[in-house]
């Protein structure tokens, strides 16, 4: 299975070797700039020009969860490993580590001087490294 999401506001699960469209869903204002499996299988997180966070639940394809705080384009999103935590790199030159849990966010990422555009949670850790329009990698740790 692989996980689209694009300009038509639209993600998209695909089948393979089939190549067949599984799962569509909608519900964001503004296209999709990433996507990306819960560890366990069973959700997606995505992230949008339209300033939000979504939280889908596969079964229902239904967004499940909107997490709002950032002031521009969220340019990449990323699951943690243990499946609690999803980070969020924007176009407002911060970063957020959200709790899925309770729903908030519990951190915001303060540092970079330009747009940051993607964001990773470095495997089995608590680090996370963003990159940056000011040409710089930052590695954090989000304890």
């Amino acid at each position: 299975i692989v996980l689209t999401g694009g300009d038509d506001r639209l993600w998209k699960t695909w089948g393979f070797p089939d190549g067949n469209i599984l799962l569509t869903g909608e519900g964001h204002t503004d296209w999709l700039s990433g996507c990306c499996f819960r560890p366990s299988g069973t959700q997606l997180v995505t992230s949008s020009g339209d300033t939000t966070v979504r939280l889908w639940d596969l079964s229902r394809s239904g967004c499940i969860l909107t997490l709002r705080g950032h002031s521009r384009a969220v340019r990449g999103c990323s699951w943690h490993s243990c499946g609690d935590f999803v980070a969020s790199a924007s176009a407002d030159g911060t970063s957020k580590i959200w709790d899925v849990n309770s729903e908030r966010c519990r951190y915001t990422l303060r540092g970079h001087k330009g747009s940051v555009n993607s964001i990773e949670f470095l495997p089995f850790s608590s680090t996370v490294v963003t990159s940056s329009a000011d040409k710089t990698l930052s590695l954090w740790d989000v304890r």
